[in-house]
Parts: structure tokens; C-alpha cells; sequence
């Protein structure tokens, strides 16, 4: 049932990707960088508000009055800004939850990856807060409302004996220090909180990405800012507590669960949120999968180099100090906690080549489910079996295109990731005739599986990064599946055409 949700909702990705293909091309392409994306409508939601701090006055008239200034009077700069934070909150909502859906239906969250899985879900509650005590300072009719239904929810938690709701009973009740309170969570408490969770979040990640590419932000903040101007934010009627609101407009980004509380009960409210929360937390164990063995480390052929934890994407290679009292300095380890067998650390050990011709092929780190020594012998027979073109197609396990290839009945090399092949299989496969071109499989768009397998590839046989592929070999014999101008093929097999055309010419 789960695998069948997977690939629905990778289908859907991929329709959604199309028109974002035409815009960006696949490193830019925004769906790859929805996390960094969330930080950075983050930070103008930051820079923003400080604007919008400076004109505040934390008092229960002051409020309202300071932001209907910022909205009205100085419509030109600080309700730019007023609009512009009110956007990118919800635009970090928006992300968020793609991103989430992202990281499901690619299948994401399971076997090492649960920890960052799990740590997102406390910075979804960290978010919604955050952006709820802003509509509190606002001081309107709408914070009035969601001011007591806030407080209805709160005062459903047992551990609180005084009620909340009740200093909301009369605008006499309520103090200004409630507004200093709620400035202080809102742009202070609340906030460092979310600094620490994010860097909690990307704990395990090599590198991690925190900024996209320039075309996006500048896009993205482009798109906000022309609809601050034409569809800027503004309050409802000032806040009194005598009235009941009759209409209001609810952002439904951060404020969906509150008509709940008055459709069915605050207790009930918290079922909601925190069974979906436990939910989430327990997901990636069910149904529990299949472990992988880890990465081996074999020191007889291990120098030390340290590519392999250049290279790891999350962190599950270190070097440590020499064990077998060898002249070498440091060895690798392997953590297996942490290592996902992607076999990136294979593509980047130089002692992983196929030329070898004394002993067994034993590289220094290895993947024992898919070896060097049997991708070897996986080309040999994709030689032996290749037709009159003489293709050898490499595909990632976790691809479609790997099914749509070996139905058509195409000999194909299964790599775990394409990180995995290391550029000399690829000089092995052309310089000892086994093939006359190399078709690349990887995942599309930029959307490696494992972070960098499809960057690193692309720069090793360009030369780019170590190991490097040598110079005698013929780059038009070897196409990147997930690059233009193969790109332009909806399906494996019409890429696998166009190749074939390409290599007649």
C-alpha cells in the first residue's frame, strides 16, 4: 500500500516539475531546494520584521495604531515590508509541506534517514507558533479571535490552573504586558528555538545547502514583492473585546485548525495535532524495511585519502588513526548507524578500478550488497549481450527509468547510486571495447536519491573532481541521461534512441 502511495505521488512530482523544468534548469529547478528555499523566505521574514520592530509599540492601543501607520502612512516602505513578511511566512508554509511530501513519496524518511525525518516534525511546531503570535500583535479583530481561541487551546493542556481565555473577557483585563510578551516570543524566544532545531535538523548532513541558487531567490523574492504591491496585507477593524468579529479572513497557511475549536472541542483539537504529530514520528519504522549492510572498509588497499569522506553526503565516513601498523597515517570508518549503502564512497576511492589485474578486485571501501568486483562483471556481460549498438546503459536503482530499461529488454548495469560508478569503470568499459557508448541513468532533475550522487558523477568525468576521469577518454561517447539534451525525452527508451542516433552520426 505504502510503495503504491510512493509512486502516485512521484507521478505527481514529476508533472510538477515540468513547467518548472522550462523556467529552471535541473540544479536550479526549485523543487530541489525547498529546504534552503524555506530558510530563505526565513530570512526575509526576518529582515522584515525588524523594519516592522522599529514602528512598534507594544501597548493595547499602541498595537494596532503602529501597524495601521506602517500600512497606511508609510504604505511605500513599511507596508511593503508588512506584506512582504505576511508572504513569505505563508511561502514558508508552502514549502514546508512540499518538502515533507517530497521526502515521503521519494522515500526519504526510512532505515538512517529517520533522524533528520524526525527532527522536522518539532520545527513544524516551532513554525506555526511562531507565525501565530504575529497575528496576536496585529491586534485587530482577527488576532482578537484567534487571540481566545489560542487560549481556549491552551487552557485544555492540564498542567495550567489559572485560565488564559479569562484576560480576554474585557479590554480592561488586558495589560500591555501581554503585548511585550508576545513581541518577545514572536521575534526573540521563538526564534532561537527555530535556529537550533534547523541546525538539529541537517546534524547528520554533509554540506548541507542552505541558501538556493540565486535565480530562485531573486524569482521568489521578484513574485512576493510585486504582490505586495498589488495585493498588500491589511488588518480588519481595530480589536474589542465587547464585539464579536463577524467576518473575518483567515490565512488559512497557519490558521486552518482554528475553526475546529469551536466545530468540535479544544480536547479533541489536540487529539488531532498530536496524533498526527506521533504519527509522523513513528513513520519511517512502518512498515519496518530490510536493512542494508554498510560500507566495508578493507585496509589492506585504504591509504587514507579521505575522499571517501569528502564525498559521503551524510557524514557516516571519518577518518581515524591507523590500526594495522601500516605506514599510513589515518584509515577510514565506517559508521553504520549513518551510512545508507548509496556507494558514493565507492566512486570515490581510486583503488576501485576495474583494471586491476592481480588478486580480487578489493577496493579500500565497499558496499558488500554491490561490490566493485560484480559491477565488473556486470559490464563484461552487458558487452557480451549488447546488440549492434553497443550501448552500455548505467541506471540508478531508485530510478523508473532503470524498470522502463530492462522492459524493454535492454541489458542494463545497476549501480545503488551513480555516485557509486567510479570514472574508471567508465574508461574500462570504452578503452577495452566492451562498449561503444555509455548511457547515464541517474535521477532526474537534479533530485539525486542521495543528495550529491548525480553533481559528483558530472564533475569526475569532467574532470572536476578526484578521482578524475583520464584524458583519453571520448566524452561524446558518454551522455548524461538527466542533462540536456536528453532531457528534452520524456521516457528511458527515447533517451536511449536519440543516444544511439547521436553516436551513428
Amino acid at each position: 500500500m505504502i510503495e503504491r502511495v510512493h509512486r502516485l505521488g512521484r507521478a505527481a512530482f514529476g508533472v510538477l516539475r515540468r513547467p518548472l523544468a522550462r523556467a529552471f534548469d535541473g540544479a536550479e529547478n526549485p523543487l530541489n531546494h525547498l529546504g534552503a528555499m524555506t530558510i530563505f523566505f526565513l530570512w526575509i521574514v526576518l529582515v522584515s520584521g525588524i523594519w516592522l520592530l522599529i514602528f512598534f509599540r507594544t501597548s493595547v492601543s499602541g498595537a494596532f495604531e503602529s501597524v495601521e501607520y506602517l500600512t497606511r502612512q508609510q504604505w511605500y516602505l513599511g507596508g511593503i515590508m508588512r506584506s512582504l513578511h505576511r508572504y513569505a511566512s505563508d511561502a514558508a508554509i508552502i514549502t514546508i509541506l512540499i518538502h515533507i511530501v517530497k521526502e515521503f513519496v521519494f522515500n526519504r524518511y526510512r532505515r538512517n534517514r529517520w533522524f533528520t525525518w524526525v527532527t522536522g516534525v518539532p520545527l513544524i511546531w516551532m513554525i506555526f507558533p511562531l507565525g501565530i503570535t504575529g497575528y496576536w500583535l496585529v491586534w485587530d479583530e482577527l488576532a482578537q479571535y484567534v487571540a481566545i481561541s489560542s487560549a481556549e487551546l491552551i487552557d485544555r493542556i492540564p498542567i495550567f490552573t489559572d485560565s488564559m481565555a479569562g484576560n480576554f473577557l474585557s479590554d480592561e483585563l488586558l495589560s500591555n504586558r501581554f503585548f511585550t510578551l508576545m513581541a518577545f516570543l514572536h521575534l526573540i524566544g521563538l526564534p532561537i528555538f527555530l535556529v537550533f532545531g534547523i541546525w538539529l535538523h541537517v546534524f547528520r548532513l554533509t554540506g548541507p545547502r542552505i541558501n538556493p541558487p540565486r535565480r530562485v531567490m531573486a524569482a521568489s523574492l521578484l513574485a512576493m514583492l510585486l504582490l505586495s504591491a498589488v495585493y498588500p496585507a491589511i488588518s480588519h477593524e481595530q480589536a474589542d473585546l465587547a464585539m464579536t468579529p463577524q467576518t473575518l479572513r483567515l490565512d488559512w497557511f497557519y490558521l486552518h485548525v482554528y475553526p475546529l475549536i469551536q466545530a468540535w472541542s479544544p480536547g479533541w483539537v489536540w487529539v488531532l495535532l498530536v496524533g498526527t504529530s506521533t504519527f509522523m514520528v513513528f513513520l519511517p519504522w512502518a512498515p519496518k524495511q530490510k536493512a542494508e549492510q554498510p560500507a566495508l572498509v578493507t585496509l589492506d588497499y585504504c591509504n587514507g585519502c579521505e575522499r571517501c569522506v569528502d564525498d559521503c553526503p551524510f557524514g557516516a565516513v571519518e577518518m581515524v588513526p591507523r590500526t594495522d601498523g601500516t605506514n599510513y597515517s589515518h584509515e577510514a570508518k565506517v559508521d553504520p548507524d549513518l551510512c545508507i549503502s548509496c556507494g558514493i564512497c565507492v566512486g570515490s576511492c581510486p583503488t576501485a578500478t576495474p583494471f586491476r589485474s592481480r588478486g580480487a578486485l578489493l577496493p579500500g571501501i565497499d558496499l558488500p550488497d554491490r561490490t566493485a568486483a560484480a559491477l565488473r562483471e556486470d559490464i563484461l556481460a552487458a558487452g557480451r549481450n549488447a546488440d549492434s549498438t553497443r550501448i552500455t546503459v548505467f541506471a540508478c536503482r531508485d530510478d523508473k527509468q532503470l524498470r522502463e530499461i530492462k522492459k524493454a529488454g535492454i541489458h542494463c548495469v545497476e549501480v545503488n547510486c551513480m555516485g557509486q560508478l567510479q570514472p574508471s569503470f567508465v574508461d574500462f568499459t570504452l578503452s577495452r571495447g566492451h562498449a561503444d557508448g555509455i548511457l547515464l541513468l541517474g535521477c532526474q532533475d537534479g533530485n539525486c536519491s542521495y543528495r550529491f550522487g548525480a553533481e559528483w558523477t558530472e564533475q569526475r568525468l569532467g574532470r572536476e573532481r578526484d578521482p578524475m576521469l583520464r584524458r583519453r577518454v571520448d566524452m561524446s561517447k558518454v551522455a548524461f541521461g538527466w542533462k540536456s539534451p536528453w532531457t528534452e525525452h520524456n521516457s528511458a527508451i527515447d533517451k536511449f534512441e536519440a543516444f544511439r542516433q547521436s553516436l551513428k552520426q
